[in-house]
């Protein structure tokens, strides 16, 4: 991080780290979603290398997970709120799904299909929220190969954008008639494993990429990460708390237009790369 933007930067992550906490108690999200593409204008302001700002961002969004999802999650166990089954049946397909999409899957992808997948995947994720459509009152979440398969998908998807999985486990465990509050709560305590395994790939797989920033640790880019987390694990108890006494419906909505708005600046940097 560049000493003489200390006074900016470090008030600018704090408070990036403070209200992306916060979601991810209230919503089960990890960040990402919100934290990329302001990781991406940073990163830009920086002068980093064009082709490993977008690596660089989700990388970074998603390190900051395994901190807020341990402090989120803390919070809605201690109200009853996770479903430890649903997780063991999600982990196992999330960890192996993580681990190859952070990998040389993600290496792989150039900056601008990189951009625009995100953008699709925020696009797609804000719309579903807005539809909010009521599950089959009989359906009921699949077997152990449904289970796997679904937190394949999940890590898979998740290491790719940099979120911590609430945008596909969140919906996909209320389409199975789970409530809202266990689904959101299920969904902090799957961010864990999501960002273990993704993190793993993202060291791995930027390990030796050329033109990094002093301080980076393969993808991961390791000062905004510590800023970020540290006013992150503050906020996040807050926000489970919060999401206990209130309806999220209305909020899911502004939630969703910041989810569009934010897809519209990447399918933007998506355009200037192609």
């Amino acid at each position: 991080m560049q000493f003489d933007n200390l006074p900016v930067l470090v008030p600018a992550l704090l408070a990036l780290g403070a209200f992306t906490g916060f979601c991810a108690g209230l919503l089960g999200v990890g960040g990402g979603m919100m934290m990329v593409p302001f990781l991406t204008l940073l990163f830009t302001s920086l002068g980093f290398a064009d082709e490993a700002i977008v690596h660089m961002a989700i990388a970074t969004s998603m390190g900051t997970i395994l901190f807020t999802s341990l402090s989120s999650v803390r919070a809605h166990h201690q109200r009853g709120a996770v479903r430890w089954p649903i997780v063991l049946a999600l982990a196992p397909g999330i960890v192996l799904g993580g681990m190859i999409g952070g990998g040389k899957v993600f290496a792989a992808l150039k900056t601008s299909w990189l951009s625009l997948a995100f953008a699709a995947f925020v696009g797609f994720s804000a719309l579903q929220m807005l539809r909010n459509r009521r599950p089959k009152p009989g359906r009921q979440l699949p077997g152990f190969a449904g289970m796997a398969g679904a937190g394949g998908v999940i890590g898979f998807l998740s290491s790719l954008v940099g979120a911590g999985g609430a945008f596909v486990s969140v919906p996909f465990m209320t389409w199975c008639n789970v409530p809202i509050h266990n689904a959101v709560a299920t969904s902090a305590a799957l961010g864990f494993p999501i960002a273990a395994a993704s993190v793993a790939g993202y060291v791995w797989s930027g390990w030796q990429t050329p033109g990094l920033p002093a301080g980076s640790l393969g993808y991961l880019y390791l000062p905004a990460l510590l800023v970020i987390a540290a006013a992150s694990v503050m906020t996040a108890p807050l926000g489970a708390r919060t999401a206990h006494r209130m309806d999220v419906s209305q909020l899911r909505k502004v939630f969703a237009a910041l989810l569009l708005c934010l897809a519209s600046y990447m399918l933007w940097k998506a355009w200037q790369a192609f």
